[in-house]
């Protein structure tokens, strides 16, 4: 009873990689391998925003179809004209028999994702990206026209005190070295008020066209000119060849049982985009110097534990 209890509250992110009777014709296409990179890439980062992903072969008839207790979800389950195990699920878009998901039979790659705390315990806190696009073909956003939009922000909750600008700094990098375009919005935990962290949940959309740095995804570096000094060191860390970006991801990623996940011309987009973003920063720092740029938030680190381990004993 406990086994099924804890097979039940497995949340599996079948995101799907494509097979040969399932294809979709869209731009961009959210897929399994893609969660396991970002949250590997999100740990090589040191931000641990994004719930830890693991990857592996799922069998759609035993592991979901017969033991899930969501009857809508059970529904959406059928057996192809190829006479494989499909399932469709519930969701705003794509969720219907022309876009489901197909084992070979029944088994599936999937991604399966650490459960956060249920809502009734950890309630979350959906914000509106200051920096969200517009979504419009004819109509831009605010940021894309004002060049000072970013002292606007500053000066509007949640972003006029406490770290919040930090994270948004911080979100940017991430989503720009991956080339996610579709942050429209960040999720916090409530209970803490503005004293809490972004939590990096949608990020489906990255790790898209390699060949390709969309660099409007850095207007809000490019705008706020900061960044926590944390994370700038780890920028320069990365930077270096002994500590490359792209050889840290691909060992970390060969070690996953879907292995291969991303292929090198994507790595190789890393390394070159982390470069871009360290330029930016320091033009940011050319123009406004190092120490309005640049956030220390180490020093606060260190001084909580030595509050907390108290004085050193001679």
């Amino acid at each position: 009873m406990k086994t099924h209890k804890a097979r039940h509250r497995l949340r599996t992110c079948l995101l799907l990689a494509l097979t040969l009777n399932y294809t979709v014709l869209t731009m961009s296409v959210e897929l399994a391998d893609i969660k396991l990179g970002i949250a590997l890439f999100d740990m090589i980062l040191d931000f641990r925003r994004v719930p830890p992903v693991a990857g592996r072969l799922v069998n759609m008839t035993k592991e979901i179809r017969d033991v899930t207790r969501d009857k809508k979800l059970w529904r959406t389950f059928f057996i192809s004209p190829a006479n494989n195990v499909c399932f469709y699920g519930e969701c705003s878009y794509y969720c219907s028999t022309e876009h489901a998901l197909c084992g070979k039979p029944d088994q599936i790659e999937g991604s399966l994702a650490a459960f956060l705390p249920d809502l009734a315990l950890a309630k979350r806190k959906t914000w509106r990206n200051p920096w969200r696009r517009s979504y419009h073909k004819r109509k831009k956003a605010e940021w894309e026209v004002d060049p000072d939009y970013c002292e606007e922000v500053k000066q509007t909750p949640p972003y006029d005190s406490g770290t919040r600008l930090l994270d948004i700094m911080d979100m940017t990098i991430f989503d720009f070295l991956m080339g996610n375009m579709d942050r429209h919005h960040y999720e916090t935990f409530e209970k803490f008020g503005n004293e809490t962290f972004i939590i990096h949940l949608d990020n489906g959309r990255g790790f898209g066209k390699h060949s390709h740095d969309e660099l409007s995804i850095l207007v809000p570096l490019t705008q706020c000119c900061r960044v926590r000094k944390s994370t700038h060191l780890r920028l320069q860390l990365l930077a270096k060849e002994e500590y490359k970006l792209s050889t840290l991801m691909a060992e970390s990623l060969v070690r996953d049982k879907l292995t291969p996940i991303l292929i090198q011309p994507h790595l190789n987009a890393m390394d070159r985009r982390l470069r871009q973003v360290l330029q930016v920063l320091s033009e940011c720092v050319e123009k406004e110097g190092y120490s309005y740029v640049v956030e220390d938030d180490l020093q606060e680190e260190q001084e909580m534990d030595r509050a907390h381990t108290g004085p050193r004993q001679r």
